[in-house]
């Protein structure tokens, strides 16, 4: 069973920096992509980054967050810097896991990053 773990959450001041990591505590499989989502209260959940066989970022974060991944570790890491107020929200990480017949996603329970002053 797959068991993914992220840490690295809390509370920040606006412009500050945190470091996110995700575990995959379970059955250790070699992951297509590893993501990281978030969502924000009263929105729905959105892409932030993907390490996949392409890296990837959304608009809002480009050039601020990294995202990287050890396959070894089976970690990703997401690095967030210059944080701003409408970067909280809970930080989600993703698995995914493509075979020839389907595709499979794995998710982290969450973890909380607030910005504020």
């Amino acid at each position: 069973q797959v068991r993914l773990v992220e840490s690295g959450g809390g509370l920040v001041q606006p412009g500050g920096s945190l470091r996110l990591s995700c575990s995959n505590s379970g059955s250790i499989f070699s992951p297509y992509a590893m993501s990281w989502y978030r969502q924000a209260p009263g929105k729905q959940r959105e892409l932030v980054a993907t390490a996949g066989p392409s890296t990837t970022y959304a608009d809002s974060v480009k050039g601020r967050f990294t995202i990287s991944r050890s396959n070894a570790d089976n970690t990703v890491y997401l690095q967030m810097n210059s944080l701003k107020p409408d970067d909280t929200a809970v930080y989600y990480c993703n698995f995914q896991k493509r075979t020839n017949s389907r595709t499979l996603d794995y998710w982290g329970q969450g973890t909380q990053v607030t910005v504020s002053s």
